[in-house]
This record gives C-alpha cells, sequence and structure tokens, in this order.
C-alpha cells in the first residue's frame, strides 16, 4: 500500500470494510446459533494475530476510527473486532449475517435486498475527520464488495445518502504490512 492511502485514511471520511480474520476451527454448523461458537467456525491462532496486527498497524499509523466499531453477529468477527480494538465499545449489527447469507442459496429478490440495504450503509458517512470500521465477512465474486481475503480490507468512499460509495482501494494483510509510514 502507498502513502497516499495512507495520507487520505488520515484525513478520515472512509469506510474500513475488513474481513476477519483466518477461521480454520470448527465448521459453520447447518443450524448455526449466533449465541453458540461451537456450532460456528471460529478464529485460528493465526486468525487471532491478524487481528491484533491489524488493529495495531492502524494505531500505529494514526488513523482516525470512530467509536464504536462495527462487527457481524458471529464469534469470529466479533472476536476479530475485540483483537484489533480492545479498547474501543463493539457494536454488532444483525445487518451483517446477511452479507454471509449472500455465499448461500438465497432468491435474486432477497440478493438484490441485501445489495440494496449494502448500498445505504456504505454511503453513510463518518464522523467528520474519522473512519469507520466494519469487521464482517467476504462476498461472493462479483457481487457487493467482492472476494476478500483473511483479514483484507475494502477502503470505501461513502458519497452521502442516495449518492453511492467508491471502491478507492482493496487490501490484503500483507499489503498493510508493507506500507513504510513516511
Amino acid at each position: 500500500m502507498d502513502n497516499s492511502i495512507l495520507n487520505l485514511l488520515k484525513k478520515g471520511g472512509f469506510i474500513i470494510y475488513a474481513r476477519h480474520g483466518e477461521a480454520t476451527a470448527g465448521i459453520d454448523q447447518p443450524y448455526l446459533n449466533l449465541q453458540d461458537c461451537f456450532t460456528q467456525k471460529n478464529l485460528s491462532e493465526v486468525g487471532r494475530r491478524e487481528a491484533i496486527y491489524f488493529g495495531q498497524m492502524l494505531r500505529y499509523f494514526q488513523i482516525p476510527i470512530s467509536s464504536p466499531i462495527v462487527a457481524s453477529p458471529f464469534c469470529r468477527t466479533i472476536e476479530t473486532a475485540q483483537l484489533a480494538f480492545p479498547n474501543t465499545y463493539v457494536q454488532i449489527e444483525p445487518f451483517w449475517y446477511e452479507i454471509y447469507k449472500l455465499g448461500g442459496k438465497i432468491s435474486i429478490n432477497e440478493q438484490t435486498n441485501i445489495l440494496s440495504n449494502l448500498q445505504s450503509v456504505l454511503e453513510r458517512k463518518p464522523p467528520q475527520g474519522m473512519n469507520q470500521v466494519i469487521i464482517a465477512h467476504s462476498f461472493p465474486v462479483g457481487i457487493g464488495l467482492g472476494k476478500i481475503s483473511n483479514m483484507g480490507m475494502v477502503i470505501v468512499k461513502p458519497k452521502g445518502p442516495g449518492n453511492g460509495y467508491e471502491i478507492v482501494k482493496k487490501l490484503t494483510i500483507e499489503d498493510l504490512s508493507r506500507i513504510n509510514g513516511q
């Protein structure tokens, strides 16, 4: 990642949409219960380290992050948010479960509704001088924000309600590690 994106993020006004860290422990059960982590795939040790590193890098680069951090209701996304931002309130948003559902068998109508709601969320500007962090899931290829690697992120520039949004950059956790911050 080059310094230009870093300079933009320091000014605020972006949504940093991140996929949770690597999750290889367990599997999502057919009768998934969001209140029971044993019915879900959870973060691996690598995923936990990725989450901690993600938060440390944003603090190191002095990227202003608004509170709360928004997370999908899955254990892996909540844990990612808590590890990345241990001193910030994490708000669990049921809507982000809908993004997970895009990867399953759903009707075109349901997919259209989810993507319409996603657009509304991504059009909302964060507080002046701040960036909003959302920790949720990857998308199927060619849908929404597209495929996102473990702890990868999409930098989104909201244009305000009804005006859409722009995908500024997609980054992997490795891209983040290569910024020199100068």
